[in-house]
């Protein structure tokens, strides 16, 4: 679909048509709700997983085990995993249980699909219930839930060595289906009589009050297809009033939008310029010490600093391929079921349930697979929508975002400004200074509004802090940021701030390494403190063997290394191979190699995955992606307004998996702490350019080789 570009203004009446009141009209109807406010926002409940929760996922009933998968399965294929376990613990063939996605109805309330938890927190618990149900089975004990007895990681069966097999010994659940076109997402559901809808917004961000102040009603409801006009106070996103619409085909949405023209009031604006400086991490040093410290040594200025670099991350989108979609029916007597592509489905339950003055047991919501979410789908948005344009026309609707609302809309990875300033001393780091500004992460402004965001500034944002204190040996250190509540969207995007910190920190140790005379990797071995980080450095080191060869022509060739933390748990490191054209400025990331430690692997095939698309959501960060910031909005529509590596940019990887037998931990962000670092110390290595923003131009490169640069 394209685009709705409504009319914009800042004045007008309210069209002669409109009026409060629930109008029955030959062309339809318009439906207007007069009370009622959004109140305070619902905040998510994640409770940790349990074995007693457990007990609940698995069920055995006529010889059939069924899986209720306590995750959303958003692509990074936890359904495949989760059954393994099952199997494996069980001690059954892999057509003998059946794995489901989970509603609100299906099990106990369990946290959200974030933070790569899912077998980090998930598969001992599930191990634990299919062992009691194995023995009670073998123990002539009859069907039904039983209480699971939490025993021992070493007794479990599913984490035996030998049962950390590659996925090709079994199908990808869900796979063929996928294959097939069924009906797998938000977006495939159909119900009888199901109608379409959409809501309009003014064109500016969502942190903007902006509402309609004029409608051609009687235009719109002449359009073939109109079902409904809907306004409601429960359209808002935001500081966004929106306007409902519901037609009888997708096709009709549009001219529908069209033909009623809505004007818009705005309150303020801003552009591009207003959301640089409000975190120009140099401007707020100047104010003095910055609102939060991970690590309070002093910062001794007085003395010359060995490495003082600056690093601006821009803001970046999600990019999932499925734009968020909700089919939401209302039944004769009064129950409201959903169909999402969620994230967190129990906390969709929890919106609606609040927002539509329902008891919780009266709204049922089954997640649907997910078409990528990357933290991106974890708040109530469309879902609302989907239900409030349902309730005012009866039946089924299925509300799908644009691409375009999916930009201007959506939250994404706010931008942040980092300066690292470092000394050494011998050869070793003798003190360590890290300040940086970020938007909001965790205290996402898409939910909380800005007075409660100011308390919550109190007590900082752990998304924000993510991965900022390094893994090494540092000396005097001081690590602090500040918040500022930005006018576009900002929230959780794959990683948190560990990205963007992991990038500064590396950039800062190469530099340090370069500074001593030291290899980048002797270097690192020399401060690390983590065994395990040790290893990964040197077994990534060994996976990517001699630096291959690079094109001719006056191309130069680099390559860069970096490492990381993620979450306290599990290590990565990587190294990069590229190539720059001094001719073009053109950087081309030949190959990355990576090897990854997060404990006993259940799926190699998917952990291989998990680190190959963090590896490329690293080479994004550091050489394509940037979501521009247009007038009072996110200035992107289509991909091509802000774009993600595209298959050509992408190089062969190597990947090396560490296990020796540790419990598991995560694996689906892991990388992300040494994805982009490699990158962005590769192109210093080719051509002594350090970049100061990424993404890297072929411009800023120029730039650099112009000015006398190493090219």
């Amino acid at each position: 679909m394209s685009p709705v570009r409504p009319r914009v203004g800042r004045v007008g009446r309210v069209a002669r048509g409109a009026r409060r009141g629930f109008l029955a009209a030959a062309g339809g109807l318009t439906v207007t709700f007069a009370a009622g406010c959004a109140g305070l926002p619902v905040i998510p409940k994640r409770p940790s997983p349990s074995v007693e929760d457990a007990a609940s996922w698995i069920r055995f009933a006529g010889g059939h085990y069924t899986l209720t998968l306590p995750r959303v399965e958003m692509g990074q294929n936890v359904l495949t995993a989760m059954k393994r376990i099952a199997c494996d613990e069980l001690g059954v063939p892999w057509d003998r249980v059946e794995a489901r996605l989970h509603g609100t109805r299906m099990l106990r309330r369990v946290k959200a699909s974030v933070g790569s938890d899912s077998i980090r927190e998930f598969a001992v618990p599930l191990a634990q219930a299919c062992a009691t149900l194995r023995d009670a089975l073998a123990a002539g004990h009859p069907p039904g839930v039983l209480p699971a007895r939490a025993r021992p990681f070493g007794e479990l069966r599913a984490f035996a060595p030998a049962a950390a097999r590659s996925a090709r010994a079994q199908p990808i659940e869900q796979g063929a289906a996928i294959v097939r076109g069924e009906p797998l997402y938000a977006a495939d559901m159909r119900r009888p009589g199901m109608r379409f809808g959409r809501v309009l917004r003014a064109p500016v961000s969502p942190e903007l009050a902006s509402h309609p102040v004029s409608l051609d009603e009687a235009a719109a409801r002449a359009v073939p297809g109109f079902v409904a006009l809907v306004q409601s106070p429960l359209l808002v996103q935001g500081r966004s009033q929106g306007v409902g619409i519901v037609a009888t085909t997708p096709g009709a949405l549009e001219r529908i939008a069209a033909a009623l023209a809505p004007r818009w009031a705005v309150a303020g604006a801003f552009d591009a310029d207003d959301v640089s400086g409000a975190i120009d991490v140099d401007r707020r040093l100047a104010r003095g010490a910055l609102a939060h410290r991970l690590r309070g040594d002093a910062a001794d200025a007085s003395q010359r600093w060995d490495v003082d670099l600056r690093l601006d991350v821009p803001p970046a989108a999600h990019a999932p391929i499925e734009p968020r979609a909700c089919v939401a029916e209302w039944t004769t007597d009064g129950e409201l079921h959903a169909w999402v592509g969620n994230q967190d489905v129990f906390y969709v339950r929890d919106v609606l349930a609040a927002r539509l003055g329902l008891d919780e047991a009266r709204v049922t919501v089954q997640g649907m697979r997910v078409g990528g979410a990357f933290g991106g789908k974890t708040i109530a948005t469309v879902e609302l929508e989907a239900a409030v344009l349902a309730r005012a026309t009866g039946g089924a609707v299925k509300v799908q975002w644009t691409r375009a609302q999916e930009f201007a809309l959506g939250f994404h990875r706010p931008p942040s400004s980092h300066r690292i300033r470092a000394r050494l001393k011998d050869g070793r780091i003798e003190a360590w200074w890290h300040a940086f500004a970020s938007g909001h992460i965790l205290f996402t402004n898409a939910v909380l509004p800005a007075w409660m965001q100011r308390l919550t500034d109190l007590i900082g944002d752990d998304g924000v802090a993510r991965g900022a204190v390094p893994p090494y040996r540092t000396g005097t250190t001081r690590v602090e940021f500040d918040l500022v509540r930005l006018p576009i969207l900002g929230g959780p995007w794959r990683g948190l701030g560990a990205g963007p910190n992991a990038l500064a920190i590396e950039s800062g140790m190469d530099a340090l390494a370069r500074a001593a005379g030291a290899d980048p990797v002797a270097f690192r071995l020399a401060h690390i403190q983590e065994p395990r980080l040790a290893r990964v450095l040197r077994r990534a080191l060994e996976a990517a063997g001699e630096r291959p060869a690079g094109s001719n022509a006056g191309r130069r060739t680099g390559r860069g290394v970096a490492c990381g933390i993620y979450k306290g748990g599990s290590f990565a490191a990587a190294i990069a191979d590229v190539e720059v054209d001094p001719a073009d400025g053109t950087v081309r990331v030949l190959r990355m190699s990576c090897a990854h430690d997060c404990g006993h692997i259940v799926d190699a095939d998917q952990v291989r995955a998990q680190c190959e698309g963090n590896l490329v959501w690293g080479l994004g960060m550091v050489l394509v992606e940037a979501l521009p910031i247009g007038a009072s909005t996110v200035g992107a529509a289509t991909f091509a307004d802000s774009p993600i590596p595209r298959m050509g940019e992408v190089p062969p990887m190597r990947i090396a998996l560490v296990d020796d037998g540790d419990p598991p931990t995560g694996a689906g962000e892991t990388a992300i702490v040494a994805a982009a670092g490699a990158v962005a110390n590769a192109i210093f290595d080719a051509i002594g350019y350090r970049a100061q923003r990424v993404p890297v131009r072929p411009a800023d490169v120029l730039a650099h080789l112009r000015a006398g640069g190493r090219g």
